[in-house]
């Protein structure tokens, strides 16, 4: 059973992006009118605790992702910027448009009532940033940003319409100041775009979406993984399958899988699985993976444009959203047939494909849903 409950954010103009922390405990919204808002609560009741009023023009429509989430290094760290929002509110960090990323520190305030800044204002946290540092290598729009997963340190992939993924470290985590340029990978298209791999048992894996129009242009996604013996990213795949623009990409989180499978978003949905030959990648013995890529899924339901796609914690279920104004939630049965097990309308009404179709504006708890279902809900 999905439940729906309508959240005011209070942003003044379209919001283009929400995203959740790892506990679905803390919300953050990117609007139009130039402001992140992030708010605390649970079933019953959301309220905004940080405002920022953000400094230059957002990356809006088709170039990418306002907002996204994703567990920093040590579970301490309250990682924001236009396109990622980390929890446990310590430190942030910010991509402005174009050609920077302004890394930030929350510190905490005093005193009541609420603070006011020179770009923001702060409701009832007491929280105020400070500019830690800018990464300003890209001399085009950067249009994705992602933090690597925690157990490769605190590291960040960037990409931009140049065709350029950077690759920066910050080697000190408790000095956010100094962020070194480890790798640049070039591309010939421009890129949209990037995905880490989540395993830890494979060598570190990125993909590279491409929303370039020209379908005479050749494979939209690439697979780049890192070379241990020479401390470099090589190209070890293109998917040549994929022709149409690219909008967003997503590696699903890896449970025990001994392949990866790779959700893209383009005018459908594919769900790609990649199956490493033999040797598992550069980590044992420092040569390029061979995988063997199939078509698991492909979805056209959405009959539009589709935007985002974001797997759950297992990656068993992958939810994609789309210019139809619906969420669609897909699972895979014990055959691995992928099938559609619900759609989620944008005013909030949910018409389920598989499963009960009643919807209920009770407590989850009253309503008898499981309290694990509880604390990591699916809202439209």
């Amino acid at each position: 059973m999905f439940v729906a409950r309508e959240i005011h954010a209070e942003h003044k103009d379209l919001i283009h992006d929400v995203s959740y922390d790892y506990h679905g405990r803390r919300m953050a919204t990117c609007s139009s009118d130039q402001s992140v808002k992030a708010s605390l609560g649970s079933w019953r009741r959301w309220s905004v605790d940080l405002y920022s009023k953000l400094e230059g023009k957002l990356i809006l429509g088709q170039y990418g992702k306002l907002l996204g989430h994703i567990l920093s290094l040590d579970r301490f760290w309250h990682l924001v910027h236009l396109t990622e929002l980390l929890q446990y509110g310590r430190s942030k960090v910010q991509k402005q448009h174009c050609n920077n990323y302004l890394q930030s520190k929350h510190m905490v305030g005093t005193g009541d009532g609420i603070l006011h800044g020179q770009s923001h204002w702060i409701y009832s946290v007491f929280l105020h940033q400070v500019k830690r540092t800018s990464l300003v290598d890209s001399r085009t729009s950067v249009t994705d940003v992602k933090f690597a997963p925690k157990h490769l340190g605190l590291q960040l992939a960037t990409c931009s319409k140049d065709g350029t993924v950077r690759i920066y470290e910050a080697p000190d985590i408790m000095n956010l100041s100094q962020w070194h340029l480890q790798n640049e990978i070039q591309h010939k298209l421009s890129c949209s775009c990037v995905s880490w791999n989540p395993s830890r048992v494979h060598a570190p894996m990125l993909a590279v979406g491409s929303d370039d129009r020209n379908t005479s242009a050749g494979g939209k996604v690439q697979i780049h993984e890192y070379n241990e013996a020479s401390r470099k990213w090589h190209r070890v795949e293109t998917l040549m399958a994929i022709t149409d623009a690219v909008n967003d990409v997503a590696f699903a989180p890896n449970l025990g899988r001994s392949y990866h499978l790779l959700a893209i978003a383009s005018k459908d949905v594919r769900i790609m699985m990649l199956k490493p030959y033999g040797d598992q990648g550069t980590s044992a013995g420092g040569n390029l993976a061979k995988l063997d890529i199939s078509l698991a899924a492909h979805f056209s339901d959405h009959e539009s444009q589709v935007w985002r796609v974001e797997w759950n914690v297992t990656g068993t279920i992958l939810a994609s959203s789309g210019d139809d104004g619906r969420v669609r939630l897909w699972k895979a049965n014990y055959l691995d047939n992928w099938k559609s097990i619900a759609v989620l309308r944008g005013d909030g009404i949910p018409g389920f494909t598989g499963g009960p179709s009643n919807v209920t504006d009770k407590d989850p708890k009253e309503a008898g849903i499981p309290s694990v279902i509880h604390q990591r809900m699916w809202y439209s």
